[in-house]
């Protein structure tokens, strides 16, 4: 990708500004300095980045653009190793045991595919920065529509952008105040593997084409074209692979990408662009505009949270209100309101069902400049991809997961194969180890025995998949898609187990990235070993799929091997243990800790995601989780943006909202980039997008849980936030809670069954209320589509 130098604009002593909702608009009063400060836009497929300045570089993205082809990283000595892996770790022989694992089972080579940028669409105005007056640009996250403004020699400037999903297009708007003087060349660019770059034009309109390989051979190849049209008395020339507008008042630009990975050939995806764009400028921007913002805010309009104005505060660009959050946070929170709203946003841009094979957010979500990301922009599936969806259902978006399931279904095969031939497992179960690409690849990545080896991917994908149903209640969905994948990752585990001390156990597998030290009655004591047995988070996994087996034959009126091998294994999996300061243990022995503050809290899945360790499920595993949470945080846990974030929504499990809320404070004064994107460890580091969606999830959860099957309103409010309200909200079950609160306590709340059925109520701590108009005592068989309205005496 060619690098533009950082435009900085000189901006005038008097200034007036549009005003702008701090509660759903990000806005700046100078162009992006770097990635991490642009306005993300997107489709679900297509990504843009707007960088807003003189010579606009709008970073470009399509989801299925990575490195290259499927390969079969298979280590064929895998099979071979697993029985004496598994000898030396029951005798203890613990760093033989992993490092047998790596020499035998990581894939050759260790990594699979990498995310790669589209290119960039250049615009260059002719402007010089530094005569540049009254300077915005902004992002509406309602309306999904990034607005760049500014005045040059007289001239209001303007330029809209939008990513539309019912168009499949990117489309942008740009305009001058008086006739005649909006003048720009635009091109395609892209820094690597072009085979393409040109340009056509007529009177007033213009193509650019831009033909590339995301490698030498073995690439993903694909095509991108923008179609230019020019308004007024502008008209447009060809100058090389560029397109040259002059002495127009307005231009539109329309933009497609496809790729070899969705079609058979380059003539199938070429037609498909000029499907695209041919309709995209018969529609014309206008209707393409309305469309794709009337798309956006039917569904991120569906969900209001006000935790009370900022007053000035909120007033300030974005940026500026970030470092004053540093300060004085308690002055903005509707910055709270407006980073949960961001990760909303965030999910519908990059997770929408887009045709063929929909692809979900990735380490980056759709946004990324690199063709070396951080951690290759992969799917990331021991934390990263679950925590991507955390907030899908709560939040009342439940549509994104589709890419999910879609996938999913693109793993399965893949890990089939790769379970008879490692494990040979012949029974139809899959495998997934702990990261995958756009093919689905399912063999261990890396070569490092903290993260390698972690066979259990599947099971915690399952847990995303299952949730979706226990909030949809769509049995349609569940038998069609969900079923077939929680059936084939339960029979990989069926044959994958082995028992060890009466149990059913995993392993080789590892505490995801966490080491320990081996003690001095096992081989090489004083090491630190990843690899052992059993650690606790494998074994809750586990009992959380048998569960959603069981669950799901109920539901489907399933009962065969499937049901009742799930039902047999669940009493010999063990059951998390407790240790001698009363904290959750992290493996089968409580092994000296290398970092007690590791960022991971993989021991306490129970307590959330899962829910076996909560409060109203289990009040000992509840207590020992806290103590073990609390000794994480008191070393330097929450040490990566998506670890604070999944702080969050730990503490608010815990009804403990003051804990939370300073969670949440520390999240926004430490990761946030300038564009509300989530860093690894503050702004200048690599941008992962998994923490803000955990941190949407985590506001959620703070207001609303429901995983004890009962709708418990206000679960966990902070003293800090005594007043506030929120609507559009959903608990499993599909029932959708508006809730008001003063003076930190419930003031009336409704609940919608969209569905119907049981319907069990708690409101905060456990305080009497009444359902229209009666005491509660019981829970209520509810009807679809009533309307339950709570008051308290």
């Amino acid at each position: 990708m060619l690098l533009f130098p950082l435009i900085h604009l000189a901006i005038g002593a008097t200034i007036v500004h549009a005003s702008f909702d701090p509660s759903r608009s990000t806005w700046y009063t100078s162009p992006a300095s770097n990635f991490t400060s642009t306005l993300p836009l997107g489709n679900g497929r297509l990504g843009a980045a707007v960088w807003g300045s003189t010579v606009e570089n709008i970073t470009l993205n399509e989801n299925s653009i990575w490195s290259g082809q499927f390969m079969d990283r298979v280590n064929p000595d895998s099979y071979s190793a697993l029985d004496p892996v598994r000898s030396m770790l029951k005798e203890g022989n613990i760093t033989a045991a992993g490092q047998m694992t790596l020499e035998n089972m990581v894939g050759s080579p260790d990594e699979p595919r990498a995310y790669h940028p589209l290119g960039s669409l250049v615009l260059d105005f002719g402007h010089e920065d530094s005569q540049v007056e009254n300077y915005t640009r902004s992002l509406d996250l309602l309306k999904g529509r990034a607005v760049v403004h500014y005045g040059y020699h007289g001239v209001e400037f303007r330029r809209e952008y939008v990513a539309s999903h019912p168009a499949g297009v990117i489309a942008a708007r740009l305009t001058a105040s008086e006739a005649g003087r909006l003048n720009v060349a635009a091109s395609l660019s892209r820094g690597r593997y072009v085979t393409e770059n040109a340009a056509a034009a007529g009177n007033d309109t213009g193509s650019l084409k831009l033909r590339a390989s995301t490698a030498v051979s073995d690439g993903i190849t694909f095509s991108a074209a923008a179609r230019i049209v020019a308004h007024g008395e502008g008209r447009v020339s060809r100058s090389e692979s560029s397109l040259v507008v002059q002495n127009a008042t307005m231009v539109d630009i329309f933009i497609d990408a496809e790729t070899s990975y969705r079609f058979d050939g380059q003539e199938a995806w070429e037609a498909e662009i000029e499907r695209k764009l041919d309709a995209a400028v018969r529609t014309g921007f206008l209707a393409i505009e309305q469309s794709a913002t009337a798309d956006h805010e039917s569904l991120a309009g569906r969900v209001h949270l006000d935790l009370g104005a900022s007053g000035a505060t909120g007033n300030l660009p974005t940026d500026v209100r970030l470092e004053r959050y540093k300060i004085d946070p308690d002055a903005d929170p509707e910055l709270v309101a407006l980073m949960f709203q961001f990760g909303r946003y965030s999910l519908i841009a990059s997770s929408r069902e887009t045709g063929t094979s929909p692809l979900p957010p990735n380490l980056q979500g759709l946004w990324n400049e690199d063709y070396e990301p951080a951690w290759g922009g992969r799917y990331t599936v021991n934390i990263n991809l679950e925590m991507n969806y955390w907030p899908a259902g709560v939040t009342n978006l439940a549509e994104t997961l589709w890419p999910l399931i879609s996938l999913l279904e693109t793993v399965k095969p893949r890990g089939q194969d790769i379970a008879r031939r490692m494990y040979h497992c012949e029974n139809g179960g899959y495998v997934l180890h702990h990261n995958t690409d756009l093919w689905g690849d399912a063999v261990p990545v890396n070569n490092g025995t903290k993260w390698t080896m972690w066979p259990m991917g599947g099971a915690w994908l399952s847990a995303n998949l299952m949730e979706h149903y226990r909030f949809t209640q769509d049995a349609t969905l569940l038998k069609g898609h969900i079923w077939p994948l929680l059936r084939s990752a339960a029979q990989f585990y069926h044959c994958y187990l082995f028992r060890f001390h009466g149990y059913l156990s995993i392993g080789p597998s590892s505490s995801p990235e966490n080491a320990f030290v081996v003690p001095n009655n096992m081989s090489q004591s004083g090491n630190e070993e990843g690899i052992d047995i059993a650690p606790t988070m494998d074994n809750t996994l586990l009992s959380e799929l048998f569960h959603s087996i069981i669950e799901t034959g109920k539901v489907l009126g399933i009962n065969n091997t499937d049901t009742t091998k799930a039902a047999s294994s669940l009493p010999l999996i063990k059951l998390p243990q407790i240790g001698s300061y009363g904290q959750i243990l992290e493996w089968r022995h409580e092994y000296e800790e290398t970092e007690p503050g590791h960022r991971h809290m993989s021991p306490i899945f129970g307590l959330y995601p899962g829910s076996q360790m909560t409060p109203l499920v289990n009040s000992t595993l509840a207590a020992a989780a806290k103590v073990l949470l609390d000794h994480r945080i008191a070393h330097g846990s929450g040490s990566t943006g998506w670890s604070r974030a999944w702080t969050i929504s730990l503490y608010s499990r815990l009804f403990d909202g003051d804990a939370a809320w300073n969670h949440t404070q520390v999240f926004l004064k430490t990761y946030p980039s300038a564009n509300l994107w989530n860093t690894d460890s503050g702004p200048g580091s690599a941008f992962q997008i998994d923490g803000n969606f955990g941190f949407t999830a985590g506001i959620a959860e703070m207001l609303l849980q429901s995983h004890a099957d009962v709708v418990h309103l206000l679960p966990a409010l902070p003293s800090a936030v005594p007043h506030g309200k929120v609507s559009g909200l959903v608990a499993r079950g599909n029932f959708v809670a508006n809730m008001e609160w003063s003076d930190g306590k419930l003031t009336w709340a409704t609940i919608t069954a969209r569905t119907g059925g049981k319907l069990a109520i708690r409101v905060q701590d456990g305080q009497q209320f009444s359902v229209n108009g009666s005491a509660y005592t019981e829970e209520i068989l509810s009807l679809e589509g009533e309307i339950y309205e709570i008051s308290l005496p």
